[in-house]
C-alpha cells in the first residue's frame, strides 16, 4: 500500500511539473527566438508575458473544435491522442535523481524503473510516428497526407543512426538501465574531469543530437509541416485542443530526447565538478541572477519593470538561500542538487533546439533523406564499430 501511495504522489508531482514545463517551454521558445530576431516576443499577458501560456490554454480549450465532414472521424480523433500519449509515456522510466530517504520512506527519484529502460524509450519513440501518420491519412487532405508520409519516412530513416548512437554508450557501460548508466558515469578522471560518456563518445553524442532534431520534427528537419509547401502538413485539418495535442507531443518529445541525451552522455544528475565546488555553483547562479534582476529593477527600461524585476530578483535570491540552507540537511541537498544539475543540462540542450530553430534554414526533402542515409548512418556505424573494438581490446 505504501508503494502505491508513493507512486501516486510521484506520478502527480511529475505530471504537474511536466505539463507546466511543456506550457512554459513554448513561452521560452517564443522569447528566445524574439531576442534572436530583435523582437519583443509575448509581453502583454502578465509580467513579461509569463501568463501567456495560461492564456493560450484557455483560448484552445474554449475554441470551437471543427471536424471536417470528409475526414475519417475515428482515426482523425485517435491521432492526436496517440501522439501525445506515446510522447508522455517515456517520461515514466526516466530517472532524475538518486535514491533518497525521507523519514521511514526510501524511494528513487523516478516514477518506475525498468532494467531495459533504454529499449523501452526507443520502442515507444519509434511507434510515436503512428500518431502523425494517422493524422495525415485520416484528414483526407493531400497536404496532410504528404506531411504524414514525410514524417514516416523521416523518422524511420533517422531511427537507425539514433539507435546506433545509443548503442555505443551501452557497450561502454554494459547495461540497459538508466540508473546503472548514470552510476557508470560517476566519478572523475584525474580528479577533475567528469567520467561522462560524451568525452569518449563525442561523435555518437553529435549524431544522437542531430537525429533527435529529426525525430522531433524540429527545424531544420520540420519537413512534415513545412508551411511554404504543405500549409501546415499533417495537422492542417486540426483545430482547438486536437491541434494543441500535436504541439504538446512535439515539446514532450523534445524533453524526452534531451533527457535521454543527458542520461546517456552527460552523466545524468552527476555534477561536472567535485564537491564542494559543485555545491557552490547553484548558489552563485541564483544569487547572481537575483542581483542582476534587482539592479535592472532599480534602473528600469519600462515602468512596470520597476516592480516585476525586483520581485523576480527576490525569488532568485530566495532560491539561492534555499540551496545554501540545504547544505545543512543531507536529504534536501541531495534532492536539490540532483534536480539542479539534471534540469540544467536538459535546459542547455533545449536552448540549443530553440537556437537552431531561430538561426537555421529548412532542408529540402531530398537533402534531408540523403543526409540520413549517405552521411549520418555510415558515421554512426563507424562510431559503433570503433567503440566495440575499443571495448574488446580493453576488456579483461
Amino acid at each position: 500500500m505504501d508503494f502505491l501511495i508513493i507512486s501516486l504522489i510521484k506520478a502527480a508531482i511529475i505530471a504537474f511539473v511536466l505539463l507546466t514545463a511543456l506550457a512554459y517551454l513554448q513561452w521560452i521558445e517564443r522569447k528566445v527566438i524574439a531576442h534572436i530576431q530583435l523582437r519583443v516576443g509575448p509581453y502583454r499577458v502578465g509580467p513579461h508575458g509569463l501568463l501567456q501560456p495560461l492564456a493560450d490554454v484557455v483560448k484552445l480549450i474554449t475554441k470551437e473544435g471543427v471536424i471536417p465532414s470528409h475526414v475519417n472521424k475515428l482515426f482523425y480523433l485517435m491521432a492526436p491522442w496517440l501522439a501525445v500519449t506515446l510522447a508522455l509515456i517515456s517520461i515514466s522510466v526516466l530517472p532524475f535523481g538518486p535514491q533518497i530517504t525521507i523519514g521511514p520512506v526510501t524511494t528513487w527519484m523516478q516514477l518506475t524503473d525498468l532494467r531495459i529502460g533504454i529499449l523501452f524509450v526507443l520502442a515507444v519513440s519509434s511507434i510515436g510516428v503512428y500518431g502523425v501518420a494517422l493524422g495525415g491519412w485520416a484528414s483526407n487532405n493531400k497536404y496532410s497526407l504528404l506531411g504524414g508520409l514525410r514524417s514516416s519516412a523521416q523518422m524511420i530513416s533517422y531511427e537507425l543512426p539514433l539507435g546506433l548512437a545509443v548503442a555505443a554508450p551501452l557497450l561502454l557501460a554494459n547495461t540497459l538501465s538508466f540508473r546503472e548508466m548514470v552510476d557508470y558515469q560517476s566519478g572523475y578522471w584525474l580528479g577533475f574531469i567528469p567520467r561522462w560518456n560524451v568525452f569518449p563518445e563525442i561523435l555518437g553524442f553529435v549524431v544522437f543530437v542531430i537525429a533527435g532534431f529529426a525525430e522531433t520534427n524540429r527545424v531544420p528537419f520540420d519537413l512534415p509541416e513545412a508551411e511554404n509547401e504543405l500549409v501546415a502538413g499533417f495537422h492542417t485539418e486540426y483545430s482547438s485542443m486536437k491541434f494543441a495535442a500535436f504541439f504538446m507531443a512535439e515539446y514532450a518529445n523534445m524533453v524526452t530526447v534531451t533527457a535521454v541525451a543527458t542520461l546517456l552522455f552527460l552523466g545524468g544528475w552527476q555534477p561536472p565538478f567535485p564537491e564542494p565546488y559543485s555545491d557552490a555553483v547553484p548558489i552563485l547562479v541564483f544569487a547572481l541572477g537575483g542581483l542582476i534582476a534587482v539592479y535592472h529593477g532599480m534602473n528600469p527600461a519600462r515602468r512596470k519593470d520597476k516592480f516585476t524585476l525586483p520581485a523576480a530578483g527576490m525569488v532568485f535570491l530566495g532560491i539561492a538561500a534555499l540551496f545554501g540552507a540545504s547544505l545543512l540537511v543531507p536529504v534536501l541537498k541531495t534532492i536539490l542538487m540532483a534536480l539542479f544539475w539534471f534540469c540544467g543540462k536538459i535546459g542547455i540542450l533545449l536552448f540549443v533546439f530553440i537556437w537552431v530553430r531561430g538561426t537555421s534554414p529548412r532542408f529540402r526533402y531530398d537533402q534531408l533523406m540523403r543526409f540520413a542515409w549517405i552521411f549520418l548512418f555510415p558515421l554512426s556505424m563507424l562510431n559503433l564499430l570503433v567503440t566495440g573494438l575499443a571495448v574488446a581490446l580493453t576488456s579483461k
